[in-house]
């Protein structure tokens, strides 16, 4: 098992936990940091050793506020990567969360899902 990876969030740095014993894969908030890659980097390195031994299933939230150009290269980037589970044999999907309304974080969410092969699911938060 993985050490977890969690980042609290900041007014411009998402929340992030990904924890492989818990099943527990989360990003959320604002992602709109100065140096996207160099943020992102650290996320890519744990995924890629995820990627060595994951779980049977791989379920990643995403309840993004509002995300940066440079950040929604770095997201797609992130969905590539999560997308090598399918190549083990184990499950992934994503579900996406938008506020009623926000139409941006919607359209980038059905955006990503025409691009990637992962299942993705749309969810209105309540």
């Amino acid at each position: 098992m993985l050490e977890n990876i969690e980042f609290k969030g900041t007014r411009d740095t998402p929340e992030v936990l990904f924890d492989q014993k818990n099943n527990r894969f989360e990003i959320s908030g604002n992602s709109l940091p100065e140096d996207s890659t160099k943020f992102f980097t650290p996320i890519f390195d744990w995924i890629e050793r995820y990627i060595q031994n994951p779980n049977k299933s791989t379920h990643l939230i995403c309840r993004f506020e509002y995300f940066n150009s440079s950040s929604a290269k770095m997201i797609y980037q992130l969905f590539i990567e999560f997308a090598k589970i399918k190549e083990t044999g184990s499950e992934i999907k994503v579900s996406w969360y938008f506020e009623p309304g926000d139409k941006l974080i919607e359209e980038k969410g059905l955006e990503y899902q025409s691009i990637v092969n992962i299942p993705f699911e749309m969810k209105e938060l309540e």
